[in-house]
């Protein structure tokens, strides 16, 4: 029988690279062919080297050309007529929407469309933002339309939103709390080592964007050095280039040369950054989906404090396996910090139960099974097509 082929479709390389590759792997397991298509970088080679094929497919992210986009949609549905595929999965919204449309050009089977909630036009009520909802709620309709689509959502905040937009039918659409993480290689360490540094020391790894409460981390740093504690505040991450809420490079060097934070820029090997933490945070106050360095902290079994905001709160129950503050707090963030410093036991059992958590929801096995249950289903549809032999 010919292999069943599912196309991954993303607006990076870096993001099939880091959270998806997992399933692209499993994929190939189960016996499908598998391609992966993104605008060209750096990681699709390193896709590549593990044995995966991937396709360069030059997009602007940020673009609202007519004409470009245009272009990019005839791009779009050329490569699908080229490649054939059975299934076509689509990651965030603007690939979701131009792969959904190119695909209906294409005639594509059936078509995913994975996306982190709504975003800055219907979660912003701004001029600008409220002039774009009419079209990309129009968009958006007619991307996910049709018994061939199906929705994957990370948590029950953005269904709720789908669903109040009337975005989405009913049934076809699957609750799966983000990527997974490797809970066989994230794990808790057996002792962190204090001979470099013995100062605890608290990690925000993020996208540097203002929307990360990147602002309230470095002014809790402030508010906890003039209380006289000497606590190391790490910040991993690089800002995105073109994205109006990028935090300037300047203001993180000059952040840097006070002695708020230690900005460690890109860091390659999360696993032994975690294990030479104490707390990680993420006082983020914008939609998110399910944070990946929430739940990659929590498989480590490290203590979390994070923002009342959706998907935050889908990977911390204030109390019982992490601490829950206001958004834009920044003094509740350096009492919630001060607190679990000062109280070790209390860490602790945040930590366990964070892991306990991870384990239960957000290992990457769980959530590749439940994807693979998306798939079939919609494979094993009345169009001449079969499910692929596990």
């Amino acid at each position: 029988m010919e292999m069943q082929k599912i196309i991954l479709f993303a607006n990076t390389d870096w993001y099939l690279f880091n959270f998806r590759r997992s399933l692209a792997l499993a994929l190939q397991g189960n016996g499908y062919d598998v391609l992966l298509v993104s605008p060209p970088g750096e990681y699709g080679p390193r896709l590549r080297s593990l044995g995966l094929r991937w396709r360069p497919l030059w997009m602007d992210r940020r673009s609202v050309n007519p004409l470009r986009e245009s272009a990019l949609l005839l791009r779009i549905a050329r490569l699908l007529r080229q490649e054939r595929p059975a299934l076509l999965h689509n990651f965030t919204i603007k690939c979701a929407v131009y792969g959904s449309l190119a695909a209906r050009m294409a005639r594509v089977p059936a078509r995913i469309n994975a996306v982190d909630g709504l975003g800055y036009v219907f979660a912003s009520s701004d001029r600008k933002a409220r002039l774009l909802r009419p079209v990309v709620r129009k968009l958006l309709r007619s991307a996910l339309h049709g018994q061939s689509a199906h929705l994957i959502l990370q948590n029950p905040d953005d269904r709720a939103a789908f669903e109040r937009f009337e975005l989405i039918e009913a049934g076809r659409l699957a609750l799966i709390p983000g990527a997974g993480v490797d809970c066989t290689r994230y794990v808790p360490r057996v002792a962190r080592s204090i001979a470099a540094d013995p100062r605890p020391s608290v990690l925000l790894a993020a996208r540097l964007l203002w929307e990360k409460g990147i602002a309230e981390y470095a002014q809790a740093a402030r508010i906890l050095r003039g209380q006289g504690r000497n606590v190391r505040f790490l910040l991993a991450g690089t800002p995105d280039p073109g994205n109006p809420a990028a935090v300037p490079e300047a203001t993180l060097h000059e952040w840097v040369k006070e002695g708020l934070v230690e900005w460690l820029g890109h860091v390659a090997d999360m696993r032994q950054l975690y294990a030479s933490v104490d707390i990680v945070t993420l006082p983020s106050y914008y939609r998110e989906g399910v944070p990946t360095s929430l739940t990659e902290a929590a498989a480590c079994g490290l203590p979390l404090i994070t923002t009342d905001m959706p998907g935050c709160r889908e990977v911390v129950t204030d109390g019982e396996d992490g601490l829950l503050i206001p958004p834009r707090d920044a003094e509740a963030l350096a009492s919630a910090i001060a607190r679990l410093l000062d109280s070790p036991e209390l860490a602790k059992r945040l930590g366990d139960a964070a892991r306990a958590k991870a384990l239960a929801l957000f290992d990457e096995r769980i959530v590749i099974q439940r994807t693979l249950e998306v798939y079939r289903a919609l494979l094993a549809r009345p169009r001449g097509l079969h499910v692929a032999p596990a």
